[in-house]
């Protein structure tokens, strides 16, 4: 893979604002300011209305749930299935007698998983619903 073209520009801030930035990257390790600007743009362009419905991404959508509330178990299991293109992979875990925790891991076009990200979410018994991608480069 090619390395990208670096461009430089300036950016002015308060040195109140810069000086508790500065701290901040340090905590979270950055070797510089470029590196976290970089990473905070990346975030930007992620935010749900930056994304085009058509964009590839890959991520995961996180469900806590009630597995006593009526056949909500077979209804989430089921809408899966309608959607078996775009999961990758499931991991169900009990967190105690009644919640259950699923994360789902998914790839496909932001439009279709925030489909069923939604259709997911308003089942009675969905208790925490959550729906975070990343860009996916096509090759």
């Amino acid at each position: 893979m090619a390395k990208d073209h670096l461009v430089r520009f300036g950016v002015s801030m308060p040195e109140d604002l810069i000086r508790l930035f500065d701290e901040k990257i340090a905590a979270n390790g950055y070797e510089n300011r470029s590196e976290a600007i970089r990473d905070l743009v990346r975030k930007s362009l992620l935010e749900p209305e930056q994304l085009r419905p058509e964009q590839l991404v890959a991520g995961t959508i996180v469900l806590v749930y009630d597995h006593h509330a009526g056949d909500l178990t077979r209804e989430l299991t089921s809408l899966q299935h309608d959607y078996h293109h775009d999961i990758i992979s499931t991991m169900h875990v009990h967190l105690n007698h009644s919640q259950c925790l699923e994360l789902i891991i998914v790839k496909g076009l932001y439009g279709r998983l925030t489909e069923l990200h939604d259709r997911l979410r308003i089942h009675k018994g969905v208790t925490y619903a959550e729906l975070s991608v990343t860009c996916v480069m096509e090759e």
